[in-house]
């Protein structure tokens, strides 16, 4: 009996261990994709004119809500099929300024040696039925522990402001009911969540109005100071070497 006791303690120590390692290898993975996306903010901010992230939030779900979706998906109750069915365990989400600046972000982090791809589901352009838009990215990240690698699932959604204003006032709609809500709710949130994207078109067109413009200052910037250079400095050279060669040939 006492030796069964010693081998359930240690059961159950080991099991600790194996359960802390698997949630720290989820929060090591955010704090990856947040220093990456903190790099790339930096560079805008300090290297560029213009930086298209606005904000970034992760999250780690709690081992109480990754059983639950357990028993709600009815997946076995293991590691492993936890690691392999449940991927969105860690969470980062990027809220960007303008459409355009959802794919020029995930194609800057596609890019990243480390960062593989697994699923893209673009709810840009294929909203949800209730009209939810957003990209989402699940990606492997490779995180190095003492004694193996574990490569971490991640999902990574990116939106527009506007996009994720609905999407949060959705969510705590939803959260006050504990059962479906009544259809003309849900009709209406659909119809915001419209609005919503004909306002980011609209901005975006207006973005894009305002980078060109700009384009074309600096462009005449650039032809100005063109001009100053002819006058100042070429011009006087060339008309002095036609002086002379004038009062030559006389």
């Amino acid at each position: 009996m006492k030796n069964d006791q010693i081998l359930d303690i240690q059961l159950l120590k080991e099991m600790k261990v194996e359960l802390t390692r698997f949630m720290m290898a989820y929060q090591f993975a955010c704090d990856e994709i947040n220093t990456k996306i903190n790099i790339l903010s930096d560079e805008f901010n300090y290297l560029h004119d213009y930086n298209p992230i606005e904000h970034v939030k992760s999250r780690v779900k709690s081992p109480e809500s990754i059983f639950s979706k357990i028993k709600r998906k009815g997946y076995e109750f293991s590691l492993a099929s936890i690691k392999e069915n449940i991927r969105d365990i860690a969470g980062v989400r990027i809220t960007c300024s303008f459409l355009s600046d959802i794919y020029v972000i995930a194609e800057m982090l596609r890019k990243q040696k480390d960062i593989t791809v697994v699923e893209y589901k673009d709810y840009i352009q294929n909203p949800k039925p209730n009209g939810y838009q957003s990209l989402h990215l699940i990606v492997q990240v490779p995180i190095f522990m003492t004694d193996r690698t574990e490569h971490t699932y991640v999902e990574i959604q990116i939106r527009t402001i506007a996009m994720d204003f609905w999407a949060s006032l959705e969510h705590k709609i939803y959260y006050k009911y504990d059962r479906e809500i009544p259809a003309h709710m849900a009709k209406e949130l659909q119809s915001t969540a419209f609005i919503a994207a004909e306002l980011d078109k609209k901005m975006e067109k207006l973005h894009k109005e305002v980078a060109s413009i700009k384009k074309e200052n600096e462009e005449d910037g650039v032809l100005s100071l063109l001009e100053e250079d002819v006058i100042a400095n070429i011009l006087p050279k060339v008309l002095n070497q036609y002086r002379k060669s004038i009062e030559g040939e006389s």
